[in-house]
């Protein structure tokens, strides 16, 4: 049998992105919960009580999530969990060794070790950026499948790998170099600014390889 002989599974003609509105309704809430609201809650407490005052906030803040969940009835994630046991962690010892880089380094470490998950999983049998795509973006199972869509996986779980390395290494100087405040506002806009530039890349890459998978069937 030779490799000409071998089809590819067909990609219907109907099968499309979703909407760019639906990805960004469905991807906002967690990206606002994760990344963005965490930041602007300490920073806020922090202008107003210092950094005890930061800190106390950032954990209320969690517990709070928690406890509105639970009001709702709705069920706490594990990773939710996780976080508010390490977010209590960091920030205790954060407060006992009156060292405020404590609190941040974990998170930075964290995105080191995120980096290197997406590089050593590019090659699997799903990667790692694959399971955390279609927890964003609701993909139908048959574009999943696809060889070409797995190709697609590899090379975007090797650009996630180097943004996150970027990421890491930009927090962890501004972090050591720059005091808390300049730490926030450059960190949080420098990082919000990489993973736009980073999903739009991806978006489009998306795409492009779609748009041959449905010429070519």
């Amino acid at each position: 049998m030779t490799a000409s002989s071998i089809a590819l599974p067909a990609v219907p003609q109907s099968a499309t992105l979703p909407r760019i509105s639906v990805l960004v309704r469905h991807a906002a809430p967690r990206v606002l919960e994760g990344m963005i609201l965490p930041v602007a809650v300490f920073y806020a407490g922090l202008l107003v009580a210092g950094v005890h005052g930061g800190l106390v906030l950032a954990v209320a803040w969690v517990y709070g999530g928690v406890v509105l969940r639970l009001v709702r009835r709705r069920t706490v994630p594990g990773t939710v969990l996780l976080a508010m046991l390490a977010i209590t962690v960091r920030a205790a010892l954060a407060l006992l060794t009156g060292n405020v880089v404590i609190y941040f380094l974990q998170p930075t470490l964290g995105v080191f070790c995120a980096s290197l998950a997406f590089l050593c999983t590019a090659a699997g049998r799903r990667p790692l950026i694959q399971r955390v795509t279609t927890d964003l973006v609701p993909l139908p199972d048959h574009l999943v499948r696809h060889p070409r869509m797995r190709r697609f996986f590899v090379h975007l779980s090797l650009l996630w790998g180097l943004v996150q390395f970027a990421n890491g290494t930009l927090s962890l100087w501004l972090l050591f170099s720059e005091p808390i405040q300049t730490y926030l506002i450059v960190r949080t806009a420098a990082v919000a600014l990489l993973m736009v530039l980073a999903a739009a890349a991806s978006l489009l890459a998306f795409r492009r390889v779609l748009r041959v998978m449905q010429q070519r069937g």
